[in-house]
């Protein structure tokens, strides 16, 4: 029985990530009526790539590999992941218009001070909360190598593609 909720919660995560990509398309929309440039095309792809192989590698994991549900360890992740969930929506909420899922900046645009981007020494929360999803989500099944593995490549991604690439974006945006 627990392996089929954990499968519906990583559908219904996916099915969370769904509802995202059609605000992130509308908001991209707008963003690109308003002059927005995007950076950073090349490593998205792999974004897109990365975090869909997490909700599939979740349910392989634990269903090919019969990984059981340890409360002791289970119960603490899923409070985690779904908190997770809240964070996700309290920066879409923040960043309001200016979120999507690319790096698309507006001239013009002023820097977001609300939410978690009210703190100066909070840098680019979103990307924690994705790192502690990515821990948290497998881990609530027992899925170790699906945590591991995703926590190594988003490290990657993010630490050596998106964020260079987002402060990049930003810096040149205050530059001009």
């Amino acid at each position: 029985m627990s392996v089929i909720l954990y499968v519906g919660f990583v559908l219904f995560t996916g099915i969370e990530r769904l509802v995202e990509l059609v605000i992130s398309k509308r908001h991209a929309a707008l963003a690109f009526s308003r002059g927005g440039v995007e950076h950073g095309l090349g490593h998205f792809p792999a974004m897109v790539v990365l975090h869909t192989g997490l909700l599939l590698a979740c349910i392989a994991e634990v269903v090919l590999l019969d990984r059981p549900f340890l409360g002791a360890v289970g119960w603490p992740m899923l409070v985690i992941a779904l908190l997770c969930q809240a964070g996700r929506y309290w920066v879409i909420w923040a960043l309001g218009e200016q979120w999507n899922t690319r790096v698309i900046v507006v001239p013009g645009a002023t820097r977001v001070t609300r939410g978690p981007y009210r703190w100066p020494w909070l840098r680019h929360p979103n990307y924690w909360i994705v790192a502690i999803e990515g821990i948290a989500l497998p881990l609530v099944h027992s899925a170790w190598i699906t945590a591991l593995v995703f926590t190594v490549l988003n490290a990657i991604l993010l630490l050596g593609f998106r964020i260079p690439t987002e402060n990049r974006a930003l810096a040149a945006l205050r530059e001009s």
